[in-house]
């Protein structure tokens, strides 16, 4: 295999934004594959990537100590992440070496193979339960904050050449007592004597919270995520990404987190699961709400099931060809195809919005505005916010990625729109851009 070297990521002067080495806008659009490293041989690891790659996924999220015991465990080829100490625990400084197909021989293969389809691997060190169990979680907690700077400083030196790592800390937990923070705040500084500033570095939080509760104001965290997670139906992720926003020092904002496809509602199969519709409204609120990009998740792939059960419904493998997957390319693809560093959200582009699942988000640059509409609800724009004449008005179907022409219009006052069609899943975009 070639190793294909992609550009790194930075943070944009603006800070708002990520943006590759050449000052290329990146829009990350992510997939959740935790297990990734732990569950998957070669060869299938190898049809995820090409998936994902195919469906035009340019992030995977996956763990080096897994959740699902990702230390107790063996991968694939029956080898483990860590060896023992004299006392018989497993310990985070004698990473498991020996032989040439030894478990982080694997991670680099994946990592390596990542790349050469054009794939970025936003890469934890561990699972939270590894230092701070929670009441969920296999654990054991093998962490404190000296061993984490060692296993820190370590993951850098052997992964600080790839150029498609983004470093995550957190996994799914909040801090609560000292040694909580000492541990992430450990592995941030072991990874930052060996990477320095070539490689970002943010934290996964917790379910409904964001990394800026605990972090913002720590000085190796580079951009903010936020994990708005699986309970309610009702997508109300867009407060969690303006809160972010609005905070300072300014830092960017992703929500890699939303609810993940054929999620049970609330981890509660008897509430229904949720489908595409909920992921394509998580998907847009976030970034049009303020983030650079969003994460998809699928409830089977992150975990990497085999066997289908009521709380995981189907192979890992049947899941790939969800539909909520294949629909986040267009989302991607309706923002890469605007000025980027520019844009900003605006409420006040919607002149009367509506509630709860209903509920409108939008932003603009400086020649467009983009209104998403969950349930194609009609709704009245406020026009006048950009320097012209006149705009032209399209809607942009979520669902296929084309659009279907409206009309021009003086550029201002109010203008009432009505969907081409409207009810759950009838969700929409409305397209207006600058034209004279």
């Amino acid at each position: 295999m070639t190793t294909k070297r992609l550009q790194r990521l930075k943070v944009s002067d603006n800070k708002r934004y990520l943006i590759q080495e050449d000052g290329t806008p990146f829009f990350w659009l992510g997939d959740t594959a935790w297990e990734l490293f732990h569950k998957l041989n070669r060869e299938e690891a190898a049809e995820y990537l090409r998936n994902r790659a195919a469906l035009k996924f340019n992030v995977v999220q996956a763990v080096a100590l897994a959740e699902l015991d990702g230390i107790g465990g063996n991968n694939a080829y029956g080898r483990r992440p860590l060896r023992q100490n004299a006392e018989g625990q497993y310990d985070p400084t004698l990473p498991d070496l020996d032989g040439d197909d030894n478990y982080w021989t694997h991670v680099d293969y994946i990592v390596d193979l990542a790349a050469s389809q054009g794939l970025y691997i936003a890469l934890l060190p561990t699972w939270g339960d590894k230092y701070h169990r929670g009441g969920f979680g296999k654990g054991p907690e093998i962490f404190d904050g000296e061993n984490a700077k060692a296993y820190g400083r370590w993951l850098g030196e052997r992964y600080g050449d790839r150029s498609n790592i983004v470093w995550v800390l957190g996994g799914d937990r909040s801090l609560i007592i000292r040694n909580h923070f000492e541990v992430n705040n450990g592995l941030a500084a072991g990874l930052r004597e060996a990477v320095r500033d070539t490689q970002l570095i943010t934290f996964h939080p917790c379910g409904n919270a964001s990394s800026s509760h605990h972090m913002h104001d720590e000085p190796w965290l580079d951009f903010n995520m936020i994990q708005s997670g699986h309970h309610e139906q009702v997508r109300e992720n867009y407060k969690h990404v303006k809160a972010d926003y609005d905070r300072l020092p300014v830092k960017p904002t992703v929500d890699a987190e939303p609810a993940y496809e054929d999620h049970p509602v609330n981890f509660n199969p008897s509430k229904g699961y949720f489908d595409q519709a909920d992921v394509r409204t998580g998907a847009y609120y976030g970034v049009f709400a303020g983030g650079f990009g969003t994460t998809y998740g699928h409830h089977s792939i992150w975990s990497m099931t085999t066997e289908p059960k009521p709380y995981f419904i189907m192979t890992w493998q049947d899941a790939l060809h969800r539909p909520g997957a294949a629909q986040m390319r267009h989302l991607r693809e309706l923002m890469e195809a605007r000025s980027y560093l520019d844009r900003v959200p605006d409420q006040s582009l919607i002149a009367d919005n509506h509630e709860g699942a209903n509920y409108m988000v939008a932003t603009r640059g400086e020649q467009y505005g983009l209104i998403y509409s969950p349930n194609g609800i009609p709704f009245r724009a406020s026009l006048g916010k950009w320097k012209g004449s006149s705009v032209s008005a399209s809607w942009f179907d979520p669902r296929t990625g084309e659009y279907s022409a409206i009309g021009d219009y003086a550029n201002r006052g109010e203008v009432s729109f009505s969907p081409p069609s409207s009810g759950r899943g009838n969700d929409w975009v409305l397209v207006l851009t600058v034209t004279g």
